[in-house]
């Protein structure tokens, strides 16, 4: 893993004032690559790497990196997993110099040209400059897992892997985006392209930007899109025995490390899963394990924890999540995350990483089972709505949406009363719209209570509907499941994942995600996976002895804080003033009263509105740090030391 940032030239020559930007810039990324941090530089482009040692750590894997002669480099980060088996094929055309993967990638351009990228597996983000055709690109992984933000501005592109990077961009107009705001009230994360700054766009997953340098022309195109096609034919224990193939090699794989590795434990199906696989390799019990104990009833996972950690033999470690420590890392976490955030789990994977970093420099985590095998409590609600639809008439569903809605509010996880509230004002609406409302944090009345006038977008569940009505084939829960891909799990999960975890120099892993199980997944009937009211069937048959049966018979958690509770105690300090009408009034943007009477509503208990009130904690945090007082720096505790020079054709000897 690692952090990237460079410049391209669309119009004039880069001079030495463009180098300075690529070293702050790249500077900035330190705590992504702390083994080295270096800049090569031409007229046409430069290319900053900040690097994590984690495959080749000799002087020979270090980044930028240049092929035999010079003519391409390449600014990478990342793993590529999918390629390594083709090494032995390339090597036969021209030896290799190091045992980094970077230097595949390299090798495959050499060979192919960008043709190699559709069948490419792995986790990466990079820039390939080719000197001789004077191009350059930029290529972000087909599933979003790693980061690459970019501006254009004075005959410059400039791209790094993280938003404060390029703030570093000379004369930046840091004015906000008024829809990515709008789409996040709703959703508690900026969906698609959009970042927090109108200038600043973010490279979509799958896609890439072809730059020619002697025309200063960039154009963009995907080229990966993700299918579902179901294959009638699977039989269901074949496809199971199949889907556990692909899910040992992968992980296989991704344990494949010169640094130490370690493995988020949540007690879930999906990290037990990697947990059980890793006991079938022989790898759990020199394996470290980091798993989080909330300090709240119903949000604690340690018993299966426990259960699962001791079951492998794994060296298990518990950090306890606390309002205090929450409270002590907050501000930090928010300047490391670089836009605002309302994931409940980010701090709690914050601390769990800072812990990790002790032992390990890469971790596993379980993301993406959750979206391959529909277990979410969204999928199933879509079965159920359509029954709920055809055996009660529309006058039976409106008393029952007039009883649901007078239920008290609770502050557990996942309660009663707000499962019903949300299930029955959402089973009226279509099925793409029904989806956002399920997971929606504020709704359209809500956010223009909060904002002005002309900041008022167009509805966040049109985004879902236009995703929803233009994937190609597959079912209702098939384009459900390309709307969580495309941006759930993208533009939240790895935003969580990705900043949280590489606040400390740690390369985070995710196997459900390699190409050959995201396939063959996208290929499973959805009557292999959803079962009546029970969702991933066919990952737990694939696992079936291998898992013990308390992990199997679980249901679905997720990570998040309890912070609609906290909120009424520890946190209430914090809130009062965080949400007093003086504080709120500075950012000139969220409506100081909508914000009192949400307050007083969640304190009086008549309304849970823990989630909306955390995203507005988030964002007040955020612009304070980024645009009211621009105290981010400080904050990180940024180093300065001076980035350094790669030499042209540096020495392979």
């Amino acid at each position: 893993m690692c952090g990237i940032a460079g410049i391209v030239a669309l119009e004039g020559r880069l001079g030495e004032a463009d180098a300075d930007v690529a070293r702050a810039m790249t500077g900035l990324l330190r705590h992504r690559g702390p083994s080295v941090q270096r800049v090569f530089w031409e007229e046409d482009c430069a290319l900053g790497n900040a690097r994590l040692s984690v495959m080749d750590p000799s002087d020979r894997g270090n980044l930028p990196m240049p092929n035999g002669d010079g003519s391409v480099w390449l600014a990478f980060n990342g793993t590529v997993t999918g390629a390594l088996d083709r090494r032995e094929e390339l090597a036969r055309r021209r030896p290799f110099r190091s045992a980094s993967d970077t230097e595949v990638l390299l090798h495959l351009y050499e060979k192919e040209g960008l043709d190699f990228l559709p069948g490419l597996s792995g986790m990466f983000a990079f820039c390939l400059y080719d000197r001789r055709r004077r191009k350059a690109f930029l290529v972000r992984d087909p599933h979003g897992l790693r980061p690459m933000f970019f501006t254009r501005r004075g005959g410059r592109l400039y791209f790094a892997s993280e938003l404060k990077a390029l703030l570093e961009v000379p004369g930046l107009d840091k004015r906000l985006d008024r829809e990515a705001l709008w789409h996040f009230l709703s959703l508690a994360y900026i969906p698609g392209a959009r970042t927090p700054y109108a200038e600043i766009e973010e490279l979509r997953a799958g896609h890439l930007l072809e730059i020619d340098l002697a025309s200063g022309r960039v154009d963009a195109r995907r080229y990966h899109r993700p299918v579902f096609a179901a294959d009638e034919s699977l039989d269901e224990d074949v496809a199971a025995a199949k889907l556990h193939e692909l899910l040992l090699e992968s992980v296989r794989t991704n344990l494949r490390s010169d640094a130490p590795v370690g493995l988020t434990l949540s007690g879930g199906f999906d990290t037990s899963t990697l947990l059980a696989l890793a006991k079938e390799l022989g790898a759990s019990r020199t394996l470290h394990t980091y798993s989080l104990k909330v300090e709240e009833a119903s949000f604690d996972e340690s018993r299966y924890q426990r259960l699962m950690a001791g079951f492998a033999g794994s060296i298990h470690h518990e950090i306890a999540v606390d309002p205090a420590g929450v409270l002590e890392n907050l501000e930090r976490s928010v300047a490391f995350m670089d836009e605002p955030s309302g994931n409940g789990g980010a701090v709690p994977m914050f601390l769990l990483s800072r812990e990790a970093r002790k032992d390990v420099s890469v971790l596993l985590s379980g993301e993406g089972g959750d979206e391959l095998f529909n277990a979410y409590e969204t999928h199933r609600a879509l079965k159920v709505r359509a029954l709920y639809r055809r055996l009660a008439p529309p006058a039976l569903r409106r008393l029952i949406r007039s009883a649901a809605a007078a239920l008290p509010a609770s502050y557990d996880k996942l309660s009663f009363d707000f499962l019903s509230k949300r299930f029955t004002e959402g089973a009226e609406l279509g099925v793409a719209e029904s989806h956002f409302f399920w997971r929606h944090a504020l709704s359209d009345g809500a956010k223009r209570r909060l904002l002005p006038a002309d900041w008022h977008g167009p509805p966040t569940e049109g985004l879902f509907r236009a995703l929803f009505d233009g994937q190609d084939g597959g079912d209702d829960l098939d384009r459900v499941s390309g709307i969580d891909l495309e941006y759930y799990f993208v533009d939240d999960l790895m935003v969580k994942n990705d900043r949280m975890i590489m606040a400390h120099s740690v390369e985070a892993r995710f196997p459900f995600m390699e190409r050959p199980v995201v396939d063959f997944a996208a290929r499973i009937p959805n009557r292999f996976k959803v079962k009546g009211l029970r969702g991933r069937c066919i990952q737990k048959r694939a696992m079936r002895g291998l898992v013990p049966d308390a992990i199997m018979r679980r249901s679905n958690m997720g990570l998040e804080m309890p912070h609609a509770l906290w909120f009424l105690k520890d946190f209430r300090a914090l809130a009062e003033r965080s949400f007093s009408r003086a504080n709120v009034g500075r950012s000139g943007i969220l409506d100081p009263g909508a914000v009192a009477e949400m307050w007083a509503e969640h304190l009086a208990g008549r309304v849970d509105h823990g989630r909306p009130l955390w995203c507005v904690l988030s964002f007040l945090i955020w612009f304070d740090l980024f645009i009211q007082e621009g105290s981010y720096k400080r904050v990180l505790g940024s180093s300065t030391r001076p980035v350094e020079s790669a030499a042209r054709f540096p020495s392979w000897s």
